[in-house]
């Protein structure tokens, strides 16, 4: 019989790639992993890991696994939460993951709805990046978590997760002085850009919409929170682009003008736990609040 941690394990080496991401993620030595993994291979009698130096990739025998794996606890995750509804009243931990600008205007009016509605229902919020949102709901750090795209950077689907849209808004261009709608960001070719950190799908985004257009940003100044982003903006040092939700009070000197490109909002949470009670309540409070 397979066992149901060890293929955790092999499931997690699929999306985080190597043995020391495993360990980190979920509170193991990368020794005590390779000795899990070694374990699993006798037991499915296959081999289930090409090792090279210190790497190792998985043969096509352990990604047949992974996608069983995949259903396996998904059932597991359904199954507690049928087991949860048995319960009188709700109660527990939900840890809820969101990015700045989703915690300010969408989650916000939720977490007072849930407070009242459910006392004894204890929440947790963290501020995280959407890229790093599947990792932390996989490792169970993360319940539930407002996670968000864009349509020229649209997010990778995960089948360890279930997602559902929750808000869409418009994305704008911050500028100092009125620019043309209908080019806004080509009449911005020459001029200096602000961007969120390379990495973020915020960066991709300002890079990808610029080159549709024909030209490459000169991206000078880099900035995460959107307060920082609209401030430089006012000050001159530089265009950016700026989603809705960000918009809850620029500066006045600053223009901003609509580009044909939207920022979407999902919920996202592990397959099978939709129904669980506590996330089930949380997502009718979100979309309440959307």
């Amino acid at each position: 019989m397979l066992d149901v941690r060890k293929l955790r394990l092999l499931r997690e080496l699929a999306h985080r790639g190597t043995i020391a991401a495993v360990a980190e993620a979920l509170s193991y030595t990368p020794s005590a992993v390779s000795q899990q993994l070694t374990a699993l291979e006798r037991e499915a009698g296959v081999p289930l890991l090409e090792r090279s130096g210190r790497r190792v990739t998985l043969t096509p025998a352990a990604q047949l696994l992974v996608g069983h794996t995949e259903t396996i606890l998904a059932a597991l995750e359904h199954a507690d939460a049928e087991l949860s509804c048995t319960r009188d009243e709700l109660a527990g931990t939900l840890r809820i993951g969101t990015f700045p600008t989703a915690a300010r205007t969408l989650l916000s009016p939720a977490l007072v709805t849930l407070s009242t509605d459910h006392p004894r229902l204890e929440l947790t919020v963290s501020e995280i990046d959407p890229a790093d949102i599947p990792n932390a709901l996989r490792a169970g750090t993360l319940d539930i978590a407002l996670t968000h795209d864009y349509d020229l950077v649209p997010a990778d689907t995960d089948p360890s997760l279930q997602t559902e849209p929750l808000h869409t808004e418009t994305v704008y261009l911050a500028t100092l002085t009125p620019v043309p709608a209908e080019d806004s960001l080509a009449a911005h070719r020459q001029s200096p850009w602000i961007a969120g950190t390379p990495g973020t799908l915020c960066h991709t985004l300002t890079i990808r919409a610029c080159q549709a257009t024909g030209f490459t940003p000169h991206i000078r100044h880099h900035a995460d929170d959107f307060d920082t982003v609209l401030t430089l903006v006012a000050a001159g040092a530089g265009t950016a682009i700026v989603p809705a939700l960000a918009l809850y009070a620029p500066p006045e000197q600053i223009t901003l003008t609509p580009l044909p490109i939207r920022r979407h909002t999902h919920l996202a949470y592990r397959n099978g736990t939709g129904l669980h009670p506590a996330i089930h309540a949380a997502r009718l409070a979100l979309h309440a609040a959307a």
